[in-house]
């Protein structure tokens, strides 16, 4: 009865945050996904226009600022743009941007994972007024480590300016504009952060909006409370040696009623699942930090190096160390190719314009 009356009282007293600790799994998610920085820039096109972009190892996106066009997606029919839509692209996928939906397609000069604040030079003289402003940019993610969240999502996600307008998601949108608008101190960091907010903010909404008429997967999940609450505790605390009965006391549930709900959502048990997680943030400290492989066994919730590097073998196909080795410095390679990359496609834009 004791034990009862406290869950109870912990709900009770936990229900203002509920929203709050379910988002904390998504920005774990997406930190930990993510190499090297986004990239971002404001782009003009006049009619007649017709811009293929191909596709790419990153999560693409479009906000449109002014203006209207249309998006042609890898499958499916045309979508009109409108101001305050926005388009997001998990995958990269190749696409096309035109002011009519029937207009042919020309290759795009650079990519969108490739564009920066610079990309569109400042008018020289009076120009004809765009047909549409639209914000264009990229964010670099481990796609040899995807998480599931990220796998669950469509090729293309819409969302239109009804469901963005006045909300937390325009506001960043705005922020972002402005910050681009203009060249003043702190920019840089400043647009790394309104980009991290934009890319959760797309995220969250679209998860909400999905979990409305869902039946299971993720999205469904970061809304129930016990499934909600067991991934917040393992994320929270990946190197506790959780039980299925632990994780099912966190939530109040039978520890079988607990093991089938999280596995019909997540699509896993939850050990295994916990597991997977703690593999994946080993992966991400072995190439990225010199942490020693017995700070990396303990943090994964390991005893000895041994039980660790048999269970990363089993996961990965090797060795920790060897994976190290091959691994080591791939983040910065990537960001500073992606960086040279882009001012030598910059450059090549603006000489052919």
């Amino acid at each position: 009865m004791r034990k009862n009356l406290d869950f109870i009282l912990n709900r009770l007293t936990a229900r203002g945050c509920r929203y709050d600790c379910r988002m904390d799994v998504l920005s774990d998610v997406v930190t930990t996904m993510r190499i090297g920085k986004p990239h971002s820039a404001r782009v003009s096109h006049r009619a007649p226009f017709g811009r293929r972009f191909s596709a790419v190892e990153a999560a693409g996106f479009h906000v449109v600022l002014a203006g209207a066009c249309w998006l042609l997606p890898p499958s499916g029919g045309p979508i009109a743009l409108r101001p305050g839509d926005i388009v997001f692209l998990p995958r990269g996928s190749a696409h096309g941007l035109a002011d009519s939906a029937d207009r042919p397609l020309n290759d795009m000069p650079t990519s969108l994972r490739r564009v920066e604040p610079a990309a569109t030079p400042p008018p020289y003289g009076p120009e004809p007024e765009p047909s549409a402003m639209l914000l264009c940019g990229a964010y670099l993610l481990d796609r040899g480590r995807s998480h599931p969240i990220l796998d669950d999502l469509p090729d293309v996600i819409h969302l239109p300016a009804p469901t963005t307008r006045h909300t937390m998601l325009g506001t960043v949108v705005d922020l972002l504009d402005g910050e681009l608008a203009e060249d003043k101190p702190g920019r840089d960091a400043m647009l790394r952060a309104l980009l991290d907010a934009l890319l959760l903010h797309i995220l969250r909404l679209w998860l909400t909006k999905q979990a409305d008429y869902q039946a299971s997967g993720w999205a469904v999940a970061l809304q129930d409370p016990a499934v909600a609450d067991a991934l917040e505790a393992m994320h929270s605390q990946p190197s506790r040696s959780w039980t299925v009965a632990e994780l099912a006391d966190q939530t109040g549930l039978s520890r079988a009623t607990f093991a089938r709900r999280f596995a019909t959502l997540i699509g896993q048990p939850p050990i295994a699942y916990l597991t997977w997680w703690r593999m994946t943030l080993a992966a991400r400290k072995l190439r990225e930090t010199d942490i020693p492989l017995a700070g990396i066994a303990r943090d994964a919730g390991y005893a000895s190096e041994y039980a660790f590097a048999h269970a990363f073998k089993h996961e990965f196909g090797c060795a920790p160390g060897q994976f190290r080795r091959s691994q080591t410095g791939t983040s910065d390679r990537q960001a500073i190719s992606a960086e040279q990359l882009s001012r030598r496609e910059i450059s090549r834009h603006e000489m052919a314009r």
